[in-house]
């Protein structure tokens, strides 16, 4: 298969429970086939390869693995096949793990539809800029260093701001619930998954050796306490499934809980008069700690705490989940008419708006009562590291983590339980109180990813995909236990028929 370089691709036939039991050399296919290029027992770097002779080469997203130098990580993430020979990419969300590696993508030569929700469309046109403006600053950075050391270095980009636009030129927005058609008499269909705005479930119809073939990507399944998101739908027809399993070993903390874990840390802090420092995505985990915040002032629970959206990003983010309001869940829509608010940001009556390095130098001037909002969820970048430098060896603060920290990030480290580490060529003593609110993860947790697979009715083969090892070893075999469902679990490169 030449458009695998250097891919170790291998067929994978499941016979029954305990698990995958043959795995042969492929040969040329005259079947669709999958291949399992990212995302596979990892939660990063999410990207699958489809063959048909009805539909072409397409793939299900194009993300990029995060943790790390994004200098080091871009150059290394490297495609396994020719950008220029896809016919299509079909785009489950604008997270960066998702979508991250479309300019590289472009910039080696693709040039085919990128299908997504039209809520997706705009959301990336946020996500990719954004990432593209800090890689510009990192490689500035990497050639400073290399001049500091006396050394010529020659840093190739491996993507450029227009490639970005080109990016979004051949995004094709389009309606959840809303056919499109594909090659080859073909379709795709997005229905919503409850995770982000815009983000997407993909069904895949492919008319094949005389009959329909539906493929099913999850992408990410939303957590149904999730505040603003409608819970993820339900499909209930497929002949392979790929299911995202970041939680497959375990469930969250109900809201009711976790909103009160949240009241118990703020209090506690405002009596040691420390500050809490919140890492959040900037798309999704802000917009529903602002509306949790939001319930939390109008029950009098804020009262003299300074709350600080720091992350121009996210302002802007929240500004388009205000244009989307009309796709987001209805009873929690309903709260902000009632409270007279016509937007998220208006719904936290305390919260001030960041934008300036000035404003957020500011910030760490006030000694107590602080809440801060900032980037990057994972601590990998953003403006939070700051605020850590501040604050992060103070025994009265707190670091509160509301979301998946993958592995290799400083977030991970941190919630492990590091003591030290090093951030600004500096070291620091880890004194705050490190906290992580389960209740706000993005992700379907372990009982609401069973109750999604097992509502198949015609039991379709499943993929578990976009989870550690453990975790997805853990989800099938409850699947297997509980529904009788036996599941694959592909590695990267791997392949599969249907």
């Amino acid at each position: 298969m030449p458009w695998l370089s250097g891919c170790s691709c291998r067929a994978l036939v499941y016979h029954g429970a305990a698990g995958i039991n043959s795995i042969s050399q492929s040969a040329e296919h005259i079947m669709a086939t999958v291949t399992f290029l990212g995302a596979a027992r990892e939660v990063t770097g999410s990207c699958h390869l489809l063959e048909s002779a009805a539909c072409g080469r397409l793939i299900l997203d194009c993300g990029m693995h995060q943790g790390g130098d994004a200098v080091r990580r871009l150059a290394r993430d490297n495609f396994a096949f020719d950008p220029a020979s896809l016919d299509a990419v079909i785009l489950s969300h604008a997270h960066l793990d998702h979508c991250g590696l479309l300019p590289k993508l472009v910039n080696q030569g693709f040039s085919g539809p990128i299908y997504c929700t039209a809520a997706s469309a705009d959301l990336l046109g946020i996500m990719l800029r954004d990432a593209a403006d800090l890689y510009a600053r990192d490689l500035e950075r990497e050639l400073l260093r290399a001049r500091r050391r006396g050394r010529r270095r020659r840093l190739v980009p491996e993507y450029t701001a227009q490639d970005v636009e080109t990016v979004l030129r051949l995004c094709e927005g389009v309606p959840y619930r809303t056919a499109i058609p594909f090659t080859g008499g073909s379709s795709i269909t997005f229905y919503d998954a409850g995770h982000i705005l815009g983000s997407a479930i993909v069904e895949l119809r492919i008319h094949e050796d005389g009959r329909e073939k539906r493929l099913v990507f999850s992408g990410d399944l939303g957590n149904k306490d999730s505040s603003l998101m409608r819970d993820p739908e339900v499909l209930h027809q497929a002949d392979l499934v790929l299911m995202e399993s970041t939680y497959g070993n375990r469930d969250h903390r109900d809201m009711g809980e976790t909103l009160d874990q949240l009241s118990t840390i703020l209090g506690e802090t405002w009596d040691r008069g420390g500050n809490v420092m919140i890492p959040a995505f900037a798309v999704g985990r802000t917009q529903e700690l602002l509306f949790q915040l939001g319930h939390l002032h109008y029950q009098g629970l804020l009262d003299n705490w300074q709350i600080f959206l720091d992350s121009p990003m996210a302002l802007e983010v929240t500004k388009l989940y205000d244009k989307w309001l009309r796709i987001l869940d209805d009873a929690d829509v309903r709260e902000l008419d009632e409270a007279q608010k016509k937007s998220l940001e208006e719904f936290v009556p305390a919260l001030q708006i960041s934008e300036s390095p000035q404003d957020f130098m500011a910030i760490n001037e006030i000694d107590r009562g602080v809440i801060v909002i900032a980037g990057s969820g994972m601590c990998t970048g953003g403006r939070i590291r700051h605020h850590m430098k501040h604050r992060i060896w103070r025994e009265e603060n707190v670091l509160l983590f509301t979301g998946f920290q993958a592995q290799g990030t400083l977030g991970r480290r941190l919630v492990d339980g590091a003591e030290r580490f090093r951030m600004f060529n500096d070291e620091f003593a880890v004194k705050a109180r490190v906290e992580t609110l389960g209740g706000f993860s993005a992700h379907a947790g372990q009982r609401e990813l069973m109750a999604w697979a097992a509502a198949f009715d015609n039991e379709p083969r499943l993929a578990l995909v976009h989870g550690e090892t453990q975790a997805m070893q853990a989800l099938a075999q409850k699947l297997g236990e509980a529904h009788g469902i036996d599941c694959l679990l592909p590695g990267s490169g791997e392949q599969i028929e249907f």
